[in-house]
């Protein structure tokens, strides 16, 4: 078994407490091979995010500015793009344009952190690559089946060393990153203890009370939460009351669009669950995240679904996903006969595994 140390994480922490502090940055670049007239600079910081855009000549190019605090920034071309994290201090990017994941950033402590993070899980990020490969020709197969098994687990191992190290370094920018990284994909009992690692000054940066009112969003689909009570139009334009669809009767609450494809893929596995359960006491309720409301009625008859789809034909901006912060599809709520979550983003054979412990 592969070991890994935090000394180099804690080394990379001394090392970011030392340096001196400035009030504006400097990003300097020297990268062969761009042929691009300029670059980009693209930071986020809390709610907003500042742009800009340098000359390239011969490689060559700077940026200057002003930072509230350390954060991860992306520099990017019209094709490529790579990030960094940026703080008020003279910082110096170096390589070649074909290997972006090998360039050398010095000057910042807050990057210094951040690769020695990548290094203790870097024996996973290579296993993961060429299983992904894999998983992408067998996907619908047994062996896919157990190819996603052993994805889900080294997941697990790479969140079991993120933790470890936002509990060492509740300081830092990095983990304040870390966690807001984590938004999609783990739940928020579990977010909301690793924001609790923190330090006070770590939770009140400008990220982390983004990071805090993201969490207060996602609270409300935790587990053991009642459904926020919506109405939408379904296909004929008729209101749709999620209440009143919800009673006394489990719903699979499904949010997913036609231009989503991992969506499309996952319908079959839905409509299985459905033509199983639907005389057990299950319904089934679509919010299409769709805009075009030929492309989501299409969408439904080449997938053959034939339970209620609603939607406000408002895209990613649909009323409903926003209230739960939702930020990428497919995504669920298995809803029990009270209106209470009992389950979420059950995919593949798990949908039909929990109702059938569920409804015998």
């Amino acid at each position: 078994m592969k070991r890994f140390s935090l000394l180099p994480l804690l080394l990379a922490s001394l090392c970011a407490c030392k340096q001196n502090k400035r009030d504006s940055f400097t990003l300097t670049g020297d990268i062969k091979g761009i042929k691009a007239p300029y670059v980009y600079l693209h930071i986020p910081i809390g709610d907003s995010a500042t742009n800009d855009s340098a000359v390239v000549k011969d490689g060559h190019f700077e940026f200057k500015g002003t930072l509230p605090e350390p954060a991860m920034a992306y520099l990017e071309t019209k094709e490529r793009y790579t990030e960094l994290f940026l703080e008020n201090a003279d910082i110096q990017v170096s390589g070649n344009i074909d290997s972006l994941d090998n360039l050398k950033i010095t000057g910042s402590a807050s990057q210094v952190e951040y690769d020695s993070l990548k290094a203790s899980i870097a024996d996973i990020t290579a296993m993961e690559g060429p299983l992904y490969q894999q998983y992408d020709a067998a996907k619908d197969s047994v062996t896919g089946s157990a190819i996603e098994i052993r994805l889900d687990s080294l997941k697990e191992q790479r969140r079991s060393r993120l933790y470890t190290y936002i509990a060492a370094h509740p300081k830092s920018p990095v983990s304040v990153y870390e966690i807001s990284s984590m938004t999609i994909g783990v739940d928020y009992p579990r977010l909301k203890t690793l924001f609790n690692y923190l330090d006070t000054s770590a939770q009140n940066s400008v990220a982390g009370k983004t990071l805090a009112k993201r969490l207060a969003v996602l609270s409300r689909s935790a587990i053991g939460q009642p459904v926020i009570d919506f109405t939408q139009n379904d296909m004929n334009g008729r209101p749709v009351t999620f209440s009143q669809y919800n009673k006394g009767r489990y719903v699979f609450l499904d949010f997913w669009a036609s231009w989503c494809g991992p969506c499309r893929g996952e319908n079959p596995n839905v409509l299985k669950a459905y033509n199983h359960f639907k005389d057990k006491g299950l319904a089934i309720l679509g919010v299409s995240l769709d805009e075009d409301s030929s492309k989501w009625r299409q969408a439904v008859r080449q997938d053959g679904m034939p339970w209620t789809q609603v939607s406000d034909l408002k895209g990613w901006k649909n009323e409903v996903a926003q209230q739960y912060g939702i930020q990428g599809i497919p995504f669920n709520f298995l809803v029990d006969p009270n209106g209470i979550i009992i389950a979420k983003n059950l995919r593949g054979m798990a949908l039909d595994q929990k109702l059938s412990d569920l409804i015998k």
